[in-house]
């Protein structure tokens, strides 16, 4: 893996950090739905922007399967879900949960793409979940009805990111859609655009009673923009050009920016087993991400 790729993963680790904080500031102004519609609806809004300007060919009629299959399972599903959850979830064990979405799609991957999945592999997603659990001190949360509730919509907010990896995987070419595929950057922007119009039907049962205040609206913005619009525009290429299980590993990382950004701006201490699941995390994504690259994950065009 090319060294900026390393970088950009750790960039996109520390902007989905972010979200989970987002989440708890939004959700009690405006709802779980609501979230996710203004989330999708202004990434949808900068996205088209940005392909405009570009010069992206979007091929609206060609693409559209391809674009709501995704925008379900890559924004209306796991946005919905993580909403829901931040109602009664702390952020870190939010982003714990969301730190399996690895382990599903290197299990999609050997299931729908015929990806091999190495012994290193293996012990690499392992050991980082391990690390997380660590990170976060995991079994310290009261398991009640609700909690167990929320934990499964964040299981299912994972595995629906996997499973829309996958459908970038097997419709993604980095050569501006040719042979019939599909070029990264429109399928950013037409899944995140698509996501938006599912949701759309909801939006007169969701309205807030009341306008967001300051702070809420600044975090509409930020998750929006920041950890929906720039982050689907930069790893919706990289599943294409590193395949899912590698470009899937940010979650690891996710949970100890989660961590660092709320101790700085909600001062949340930080726990003991902070360094100590880093340290593992890190080691973790070393062990993926030096793994040996099978032959079928670097295959761009897959039979399906």
């Amino acid at each position: 893996m090319a060294a900026l790729d390393v970088v950009k993963l750790i960039f996109l680790a520390a902007i989905w950090g972010c979200s989970f904080i987002f989440l708890r500031v939004i959700v009690p102004e405006v709802g779980p739905l609501m979230t996710a519609l203004l989330r999708m609806s202004l990434a949808s809004v900068a996205l088209i922007s940005f392909a405009t300007l570009i010069g992206t060919q979007m091929q609206w009629r060609r693409n559209v399967k391809a674009y709501a299959a995704v925008g379900v399972f890559a924004t209306v599903l796991p946005f919905s879900c993580f909403s829901y959850a931040s109602q009664f979830l702390p952020a870190a064990y939010s982003a714990l949960l969301n730190a399996t979405s690895p382990l599903f799609g290197a299990l999609f991957s050997v299931l729908w793409l015929a990806e091999r999945l190495t012994l290193q592999k293996l012990v690499g997603l392992a050991t980082g979940v391990f690390g997380v659990g660590v990170l976060v001190g995991a079994g310290a949360l009261v398991l009640n009805m609700t909690t167990i509730v929320a934990a499964a919509a964040c299981l299912l907010a994972a595995a629906s990111y996997a499973v829309s990896s996958i459908i970038v995987k097997k419709t993604g070419h980095p050569q501006d859609g040719a042979d019939g595929h599909i070029d990264p950057i429109a399928m950013a922007t037409g899944s995140m655009a698509l996501g938006a119009v599912i949701l759309m039907p909801a939006l007169p049962f969701i309205l807030p009673k009341a306008l967001p205040t300051l702070p809420a609206f600044g975090a509409v913005l930020g998750l929006s923009l920041l950890s929906s619009g720039v982050a689907q525009a930069m790893f919706i290429p990289m599943i294409v050009r590193i395949g899912p299980t590698r470009a899937m590993s940010v979650g690891f990382l996710i949970p100890l920016f989660g961590m660092l950004w709320a101790y700085l701006f909600l001062g949340e201490q930080v726990a003991s087993s902070t360094l100590a699941g880093g340290a593992i995390v890190l080691l973790a994504m070393g062990l993926v991400l030096t793994a040996r690259h099978p032959e079928a994950e670097d295959t761009l065009t897959v039979e399906a």
